[in-house]
């Protein structure tokens, strides 16, 4: 039998460890794994789709709110132009173009404006919408009746933010 130690033994003599084969010996041990695994990714896109699904009606509806400030913002600045027409000339102007300063656009281009005169003391104008904003359903079409200067606003109060 062989002896364990000594010149002859079986097992291999210890290398003198030099820096550039601690380098490789640490090239050569398996690493750790980095990044994600695919459940990890599907799970992160599962939760990021449903917050979507939740968010996006919530962001449109509220868009859809605040662009009917643009419809109200036209039709009071109609009025006002109505009102000056009529302390200028004793009537209210039967179209826009008749009025200075008017246009048949709102401000941000959500609504199309027309004019209704009936008779000399009453008018209706009303902001129709347009492009996008033809969604909002139930306030699409925005109407100020003015009958001797006292306004009623239609659809609802709603339509009208308040």
């Amino acid at each position: 039998m062989v002896a364990a130690t000594g010149p002859l033994s079986l097992r291999p003599r210890a290398q003198p460890q030099t820096p550039a084969r601690a380098e490789l010996c640490a090239e050569l041990r398996p690493k750790p794994a980095r990044g994600f695994t695919l459940v990890e990714c599907l799970l992160v896109c599962a939760v990021v789709a449903l917050l979507a699904v939740l968010v996006i009606p919530l962001l449109r509806g509220t868009e859809l709110r605040a662009g009917r400030w643009d419809a109200v913002d036209a039709l009071t600045r109609l009025q006002g132009a109505q009102e000056r027409y009529r302390a200028n000339n004793g009537f209210y102007a039967a179209d826009i173009t008749g009025l200075p300063g008017a246009s048949p656009f709102s401000s941000q281009g959500r609504y199309l404006l027309s004019l209704t005169r009936q008779g000399g003391e009453a008018y209706t104008a009303t902001a129709v919408a347009t492009g996008r904003q033809r969604h909002d359903s139930a306030c699409a079409r925005l109407t100020l009746s003015v009958d001797s200067g006292f306004p009623s606003e239609g659809p609802s109060a709603s339509c009208w933010n308040r």
